[in-house]
Formats: structure tokens, sequence, C-alpha cells
């Protein structure tokens, strides 16, 4: 007798790095959250144990790799080898903030590429989709073998900055070094703005860095567009600069709060007026500072599992007018 074949379902499990985040994609598709127990032996080994059945459906993992990253890409590689001896249809695992990304390249002699080992594990290890947001690079979508959807969080910031009545000839994004022009240029263009430029020279160890500003910001309010803050220093520097340029306000826009270190000290003395981020971190504990505002990208994220289940595009989330609504 033949039986019929289970239609797939869909899974989503939250690991420990944005439990909060999960929890809203989760509301957003329209599912609950998987049960996983997740344990540390007492000398630091991960494990997990997943507690329903998970065979022959698509699985979707939240976890970003901030810190403590290593402990995060250990508990990710590990819960994608339970989920494929546990005969996952799929392994689609939504990484909002990817660690290790700002080393994409050999600079030097006998430097590693660290980004490419990570996708190297995440792959080996059974993944077979990544869903991920603003890469420090995006070429380092090559460095994997599976497909990789790479989100923007660009069209919901300029929401928010379109709803507190920014743009226009009063407004200037500022890209706070050359890398990051093309991020900034395009949210610029959204915003129907100018751009402006940080032209950073690179220092060495008895040298302080040299900042130049290419553009005009006098009079102007500033948005200095990064995809991450780590210490803050760039942007507290920037923010200076920018202010005896003659810039009224300065905004800071960043999609992944990394915040290490002294970053909240420096933000709370820098006279930066706001510090715009989104979730891909979970910021609770480390973020008690007045000037930080967090916006949600889990309706982006959930929009983009939708999506990738029902096999169709996800060029409308790069759209603001489309995340304009999704949002509202």
């Amino acid at each position: 007798m033949n039986k019929e074949k289970k239609s797939p379902d869909i899974k989503i499990f939250a690991l420990n790095s944005n439990r909060s985040l999960a929890e809203e994609i989760a509301e957003e598709v329209g599912v609950a959250l998987g049960q996983a127990d997740i344990t540390t032996f007492e000398d630091g080994e991960i494990r997990i144990n997943i507690e329903e059945s998970i065979r022959g459906d698509d699985v979707y993992i939240i976890q970003s790799t901030n810190d403590p990253s290593n402990d995060y890409i250990m508990e990710a590689l590990i819960m994608i080898d339970a989920l494929k001896r546990a005969s996952a249809r799929t392994i689609n695992v939504v990484m909002p903030y990817y660690g290790y990304a700002r080393q994409d390249r050999k600079p030097g002699p006998r430097e590693a590429i660290t980004a490419k080992v990570v996708a190297n594990m995440l792959t080996i290890a059974g993944a077979t989709r990544i869903v991920t947001m603003d890469l420090h690079a995006p070429q380092i979508q090559g460095f994997f073998d599976i497909p990789v959807d790479h989100l923007s969080a660009t069209a919901i910031l300029v929401n928010y900055f379109i709803d507190h009545k920014f743009g226009g000839d009063g407004t200037v994004v500022v890209s706070p070094d050359h890398a990051g022009v093309s991020r900034a240029r395009e949210m610029a263009e959204l915003l129907d703005s100018r751009l402006a430029i940080i032209d950073k020279r690179a220092a060495d160890e008895e040298v302080e860095e040299e900042l130049n500003l290419v553009g005009d910001v006098d009079g102007c309010t500033c948005i200095l567009f990064d995809d991450i803050m780590d210490t803050a220093r760039t942007v507290t520097k920037a923010c200076a600069m920018l202010k005896e340029s003659g810039a009224k306000d300065v905004y800071v826009c960043v999609t992944h709060p990394v915040l290490s270190g002294k970053a909240i000290d420096r933000i709370n003395a820098s006279g930066i007026k706001k510090v715009v981020v989104t979730n891909t971190i979970d910021i609770k504990e480390k973020a008690d500072c007045p000037f930080i505002e967090v916006i949600s990208i889990a309706p982006i994220i959930g929009d983009a599992i939708k999506r990738i289940q029902g096999h169709r595009s996800i060029k409308p989330l790069f759209d603001k007018d489309y995340v304009d609504r999704l949002i509202h």
C-alpha cells in the first residue's frame, strides 16, 4: 500500500545569540518556535537535543555570531549536525550578523581569510542555505557553494529617517570610509540627499589616523551610515570632525551594533544626536544608552522565509516602498 507523502512543515529554532529576534521572526511567519534543549558541560562543551520530530521538514535556525562568537558558531554547527542526523529536509541558517567577515581577503603574508573558514564550516556541517544581512563585503557570498540570500537593512533604515522627516538638501549621508561608499550612496539616493565621504588614512603605531572630509556638510544634518559599529572609535572621531566642519547634528546609522569595549561610553560622550541600529545583534544587556534606538528587522527576515518557502523572489525586500508597507 502506498502511503501519501507528508508535505514538509516549516520549523524555526532559536539558538542562544538572539532569542528575542527569533521569537519575532516566528511570529511574522506564523509558527511557534521549535523546542530544543541547549546545555553546556562543565568543561564548556555544548550539547543540543532537538525535542520534537523534524523528519522531512524545512528547518530554519536563527543565530548571529557576535560575542561570544566562537561559542555561537559552535552552537550553529552542532545544531546543523543534529538536524542533518534527524533527517531534516532542508537546513536553512539565518545568520543576521555574519561574524569573522572583516577578514575577507589576505591583506598580508601568513594571514587567514576567516570569512571563508566560517563559510566552509557551515557548508561542510550540512547547511543547505544561508540567509544573512548586510555582509561586510558582498563578495563573501561567493565563498559559499550553497544558496545565499543576502538581505539589506537599508530600506528599513531609510524608512525610519523618512518617517522622521529627513531628506532633501538639508540632509547629507556620510560614508565613514571609501569601502562603504556604495552603501551610503544608496541611502543618499533613496533620501534624495547629498553624499559626503570621510577619507581615512591608516596610521602607524605612533601616528593617529588622519581623517579628511570630501563634501560639504555646513549647516546640514548628517547621517553617518555604516554596516558595523564595534568599538565606536571611528564614528565618534568622524562625528567630531563633521561638527568641526559645520554640521548641525550628526546621526549614526548602522546595521550591526557590535558595541565592544568602551563603545557605549564613547557614544555617550560624543555629541552624537542619535544612533539608529537594527536588532541583528541582541544589545539589551549592553545598551544602557539613551542615544540608541533599535529597529527590528524581523519583518524583512520573516517575509524572506515565507518567500523562500513559496519559491518567490526576495527582490521586493530591497524596495523602500514595499518595506514601508511591510513594517506599517
